[in-house]
This record gives structure tokens, C-alpha cells and sequence, in this order.
């Protein structure tokens, strides 16, 4: 199974609104400047976080994106199904029609791997997630990172 740049992206987005939840909405360009992502990419997955409930947009001045439910209830298995549909091992789509319509041998594998991949990551809430002492870090250096972009350039004088 492979995770799609949908899912790995969406999670990723889905951090940053976690880790900045206590500063106010977090406007998708921030999101776009501090993790490296399109911002019309950031549009599209954001659109479908919003139609599952995951994320809520403030409009105006200081508007931006916010969590639509407390972090210790999104699971990282939430936010990948809201982009990417499934979390599938299988060659066929959990169908059972693998091999020439038919189920191949290795089907209930794949498919019983898919259930297991399902369950951990249903078991991680994004609030599980942030406290981990390496995602503090790496945000805590994008954030630094971040700041000194928007910082104005000091005037030659």
C-alpha cells in the first residue's frame, strides 16, 4: 500500500492547524509558505476536509482555517479518508475480482494488511500526534524559519 501525496499532504496541513490551533485560524498560505505545499493544492484538499467536517473557515480579516473538532478526536485515518477514500492494500479495491474477475491468493492478506494499516492509523489523533517531542521540534524550526521570511529586510542606510 501506498499513500498518496493527497493523504501525506492533507495529514501534514492537518498538523500544522493542530500545533497553531491556540494562535487563531491559520490561512492556507501560511500553510502553503511553512510546509512546502501548493496553495491551489492546499484549495482543493481543503474543500474536502470542509465537506467531512474535519476543518472550518473563518472569513475577514484574520480568517483563515480551523479545527472543525478538538484534535484528540481526529484521527490521522480521518483526515486520509476525507481525501483519499480508502486505505486499500489490495490490487483490487477490496473488490475480491483481482485475478481475472476472480479472487487471487493472496487477497485476504492484502486485505486483512489493509484492516491492520486502518486500525493504527485510527488509533493516532493528531493530538497524539503533536505531543511527540520530534513534531515540536520540526515545527518549532519551521515556525522560526517562518517568521524570519515575513520579518522586513533591515534598510541599508
Amino acid at each position: 500500500m501506498k499513500l498518496s501525496t493527497k493523504g501525506r499532504y492533507a495529514v501534514t496541513a492537518m498538523m500544522d492547524l493542530t500545533l497553531h490551533e491556540n494562535e487563531g485560524p491559520v490561512t492556507l498560505s501560511d500553510i502553503s509558505q511553512c510546509q512546502g505545499i501548493s496553495l491551489s493544492y492546499l484549495e482543493q484538499l481543503f474543500a474536502r476536509l470542509r465537506k467531512h467536517g474535519l476543518v472550518t473557515g473563518v472569513r475577514g480579516p484574520g480568517g483563515g482555517y480551523r479545527l472543525a473538532q478538538p484534535a484528540d478526536r481526529i484521527t490521522v485515518a480521518d483526515v486520509i479518508l476525507a481525501v483519499d477514500d480508502n486505505v486499500d492494500a489490495t490490487r483490487c479495491g477490496g473488490k475480491g475480482d483481482c485475478q481475472d474477475g476472480e479472487r487471487c491468493l493472496t487477497h485476504d492478506l492484502w486485505s486483512d494488511l489493509s484492516g491492520q494499516i486502518y486500525d493504527f492509523l485510527n488509533g493516532i489523533t493528531l493530538a497524539g500526534l503533536a505531543e511527540r517531542p520530534s513534531i515540536r521540534e520540526v515545527m518549532a524550526r519551521q515556525d522560526l524559519k517562518h517568521a524570519r521570511s515575513r520579518a522586513p529586510s533591515p534598510s541599508a542606510a
